[in-house]
């Protein structure tokens, strides 16, 4: 079979079933067993190739996943994260466009640690949207900082999705994490200048409003309290990375345990919260061992049949400089974005590119980053970007999908130009790589 013909037969399959809605991991497992049974010889091929999937699961770089997804849950159901919201809209006092700071800077610290841009879409959009809309916030200012949180907090540790990234792709996985903290840090810069020269053009886009007066000791005293503790567990977890006193697993271990302790001194950590905190988690975990453990087997048989070396040689016959490949291949990620979710997208993508940019001379951990950006940025595309569609179903009633399109553009305007600036200067990416 020729290697285009293999190709045909694991994609179709897996299209095929998704398109009558099975469940993508699903789809993934029943192609998988489709193309064992084919290339590698029946009930032996596909006993043989589960084995391997079985054996994908028991990666130790797989450990952070449920951590950072159980650190998300207790930062969410203890009320930790409403504290810190709270706090961060009394310290900015009389700022203009104060709540769309405070969107940002709270909602990108719930949506690292919760790990998923849908979930903290929905939530913010639910509980922020109303809240500003009541303060004479135009639109774009309350669901533009909400639909750009995503960028931030993919590329920001501690991100699940960049430990399943990263696994998928058989990438160091600390590595990608410490990349994106530079990168992290313009962006978010970029995000408060884009809220700040808003605010300057148009003043009544986001209208003052009388503020409780606090002094500076009381400032100290909340920033202390409500504040460094959460975004402490963060910055400390993201040192001992970068300086090589923990894995990614044991800085995990760590957050969870920081963000417990925190509950614990707080007096907000109960049994009930934990058995809620667990499943979730668990519930996450579950299905992303699933995915692993399809992406895996999908990869092996992509390499078995000889459709990933077939297809790596079509894509550079056509003598395209590495630029243009890489155009390309951001290109199919902003498109699949329009009608997946993310981790599918990688599912589908990862066996596929990540070959592509090794033979093309990219650094992995600089192509990870750049995909996990593409991603984030292929959420928010209009027309049929998912977050514009989650973001429709949590504002007011009389939101259009136009008005939500116009709010997203200056944020994805954001992202692009850090792609741009990571094309360009790759250092920024590596810069604690060596």
């Amino acid at each position: 079979m020729e290697w285009y013909e293999a190709l045909a037969l694991l994609l179709g399959t897996i299209v095929g079933l998704m398109a009558i809605g099975m469940p993508v991991a699903l789809a993934f497992l029943a192609a998988n067993i489709v193309g064992a049974w084919v290339f590698m010889g029946g009930d032996r091929g596909v006993g043989q190739l589960l084995n391997n999937g079985l054996g994908s699961l028991t990666k130790y770089a797989l450990v952070p996943i449920p951590l950072f997804l159980l650190m998300g849950e207790i930062f969410f159901h203890t009320g930790l994260g409403g504290r810190m919201f709270n706090a961060i809209d009394r310290l900015l006092g009389r700022l203009p466009g104060r709540l769309s700071y405070v969107t940002v800077l709270g909602g990108t610290a719930f949506s690292t640690l919760s790990g998923s841009s849908m979930g903290s879409t929905a939530l913010l959009g639910s509980l922020m949207v109303p809240e500003m809309s009541r303060r004479g916030y135009k639109p774009h200012m309350s669901i533009g900082p909400i639909l750009g949180t995503g960028g931030l907090a993919i590329i920001i540790p501690p991100s699940a999705l960049a430990v399943l990234l990263a696994t998928l792709a058989q990438i160091d996985v600390g590595a990608l994490l410490i990349a994106g903290v530079i990168p992290g840090l313009i962006l978010a810069s970029m995000y408060i200048g884009t809220i700040w020269l808003q605010t300057r053009i148009d003043p009544e886009a986001a209208p003052a409003y009388e503020v409780e007066e606090m002094t500076l000791g009381a400032k100290l005293s909340l920033l202390l309290r409500e504040v460094v503790p959460m975004v402490g567990v963060m910055v400390v977890i993201i040192v001992l990375m970068i300086n090589g006193f923990v894995t990614p697993s044991e800085a995990a271990a760590f957050g969870a345990l920081g963000v417990l302790i925190l509950a614990a001194v707080f007096r907000c950590l109960t049994w009930e919260v934990m058995r809620k905190s667990i499943n979730g988690a668990l519930r996450v975990t579950l299905m992303a061992y699933l995915i692993v453990f399809g992406s895996a087997t999908f990869s092996q048989l992509m390499a078995f049949s000889g459709a990933s070396r077939g297809l790596v040689s079509w894509a550079t016959s056509f003598d395209l400089a590495p630029i243009s490949m890489l155009l390309v291949m951001f290109a199919v990620l902003l498109l699949l974005g329009m009608f997946m979710e993310q981790i599918s997208m990688m599912l589908l993508t990862v066996p596929i590119f990540f070959p592509l940019a090794q033979t093309l001379g990219f650094d992995p951990i600089w192509f990870g980053l750049i995909m996990l950006l593409a991603l984030e940025i292929s959420f928010t595309t209009p027309p049929f970007g998912l977050l514009l569609f989650v973001m429709k179903g949590v504002a007011p009633a009389e939101t259009t999908m136009r008005t939500i399109y116009t709010a997203a553009f200056p944020f994805i305007g954001c992202s692009l130009l850090l792609v741009a600036l990571l094309v360009a200067f790759p250092g920024i990416a590596l810069v604690f790589s060596g």
